[in-house]
């Protein structure tokens, strides 16, 4: 939510295009009396809203609100009504108690090219039929640990491939987030259709390979502020071009995913031996009528778009935070000598063993979630037949959307005691919180029917590279760098990433004796 200059003086004048509008049709625009109040909340300028309030950190700005308006507040952005909560109380309200009448998904403009929404497990209804179907088979053939336990070998691999790669630069600077970007886009090619798509042995920084370039463009455009969002009525002009840059990418992916699948798809027909990956699990279900090419092709793009990016942000913000508190870093390491001994390759299984390295992700989690305010829920049409959800006294509206302050939630000092400070130890002992989001003061992954559910997945992968990377190397900061230096400052985003990215030197250690 950049909301720049240009951006801003587009709001004026379709604030003006707006007030002609109603000028010229009286009735539009008028809707029934709520019989509740909206939340409480700032008050908003003429017809750009809140846009200002809530700036280019709406986690941050939005946190800040709270605590003057309360854990359930209202913001307008153009003419869009937001109802933020901001509480672990207000998030078990809406994503449990209140989780079947919220669990809408509301739609950015952008989605719809292509009408990408319609098939789309990340946007469509919660009640869809299709919807239901993709998370099953999803649930079946990748998430379920029977699955994962069967999987195991590529994550591994490939996480070695990692290490060797880091291996060769020993000594020399490198940028975290991209070599662990690059080693992801791979797992997850892999777990999916049995490729790689990254030459990892590239250099880190270029950017010349198509594939990459593609999810990294993707995802970067599904993070930029759009007009058609905050003023629904100018959709159809799109007047900064974002659904005609969407539709671009959307098309590329259809023609690389299009290419996977009729190749595939032949192979199968003709009798070719499986290779035992999730696609031939999809292109079963296609040869039986179930499952439509275009369904599977916009699921294959939905993995790469939910889980390419969070693995490296998550790994690079723990780095960040070990890096600058090197007391914890050193605590780290002295568990995976004491526990693993002088055992080469780092395992799956060995995390189990690691009370503290999962303390450690978990802290991080805490104070830099990827999703900060998740994606926005909405009212369920098909649940909602007054036009409005109440919480906690409150209306919220048909047409609004509602946001979680995860990053809030992490931060908030009723709940967690010195909460700016990074203190791996409070998720030992007595506190016990998992991912499963049962504990609403501790949401990384959601909760509900809108959880992330690759969220098994995920916390593998990010607990393997983290594991093999800090049990491989000793890790410094560039010559003349103090922990102090690391900045980390964020930048909101679909996931919200480090705004300088973490450069840091992997050293081999001593070898145990």
């Amino acid at each position: 939510m950049d909301f720049t200059i240009p951006f801003l003086w587009i709001s004026l004048i379709l604030s003006f295009l707006y007030l002609v509008k109603r000028k010229l049709s009286p009735g539009a625009g008028k809707t029934g009396a709520l019989p509740l109040p909206l939340p409480p909340g700032p008050t908003p300028l003429p017809i750009i809203g809140n846009i200002v309030d809530v700036g280019a950190q709406p986690h941050r700005s939005l946190a800040r609100l709270a605590r003057v308006y309360g854990p359930v507040m209202s913001v307008r952005l153009g003419l869009t009504t937001t109802v933020v909560v901001s509480s672990p109380a207000a998030a078990r309200e809406v994503l449990q108690k209140k989780d079947q009448a919220l669990s809408g998904r509301w739609v950015p403009d952008t989605m719809r090219a292509l009408g990408h929404h319609e098939t789309s497990t990340i946007w469509l209804p919660s009640a869809d039929p299709l919807r239901k179907n993709l998370r099953a088979v999803s649930a079946t053939h990748i998430f379920s640990p029977r699955s994962l336990d069967a999987t195991r070998a590529v994550r591994e691999r490939h996480a070695r491939k990692l290490v060797a790669n880091l291996r060769c630069r020993t000594g020399q600077p490198v940028r975290i987030r991209f070599s662990v970007f690059n080693a992801a886009l791979n797992v997850i090619s892999n777990l999916l259709f049995s490729e790689e798509v990254v030459d990892l042995a590239s250099a880190e920084e270029a950017s010349n390979q198509e594939f990459k370039r593609l999810v990294s463009g993707f995802i970067e455009e599904m993070g930029r502020q759009n007009i058609s969002d905050f003023f629904p009525f100018s959709r159809r002009l799109d007047l900064q071009g974002r659904r005609r840059v969407t539709a671009g990418y959307l098309r590329r992916f259809h023609e690389f995913f299009g290419d996977i699948f009729d190749r595939r798809f032949a192979e199968m027909n003709s009798g070719a031996e499986k290779k035992g990956d999730f696609l031939d699990s999809l292109l079963e279900l296609h040869s039986q009528s179930k499952l439509q090419r275009r369904e599977i092709i916009t699921l294959l793009m939905d993995f790469f778009a939910a889980a390419s990016d969070t693995t490296p942000i998550t790994v690079e913000w723990v780095m960040a935070e070990l890096l600058r508190n090197p007391a914890v870093l050193a605590k780290v390491r002295a568990e995976l000598r004491e526990t693993l001994g002088p055992k080469e390759e780092f395992e799956e299984s060995d995390v189990a063993r690691l009370p503290f390295l999962q303390a450690v992700m978990k802290e991080t989690m805490r104070l830099h979630p990827v999703g900060p305010l998740m994606l926005p829920h909405k009212p369920s049409e098909t649940e909602t037949g007054v036009g409005f959800v109440e919480v906690a006294g409150f209306a919220v509206p048909i047409e609004a959307r509602v946001m979680v302050n995860v990053w809030a939630i992490g931060r908030d000092p009723e709940v967690w005691a010195e909460p700016e400070e990074f203190r791996p130890e409070r998720f030992l002992g007595g506190r016990e919180s998992d991912f499963r989001g049962e504990d609403f003061e501790f949401l990384p992954f959601g909760s509900g029917r809108r959880a992330c559910p690759g969220m098994p997945l995920a916390v593998r992968m990010v607990s393997l590279v983290l594991g093999s990377i800090l049990h491989a190397f000793d890790w410094r900061l560039p010559r003349g760098m103090r922990p102090d230096d690391v900045d980390l400052s964020d930048k909101f985003a679909v996931a919200l990433a480090l705004a300088v990215p973490l450069t840091a030197v992997p050293v081999l250690p001593v070898p145990l004796t």
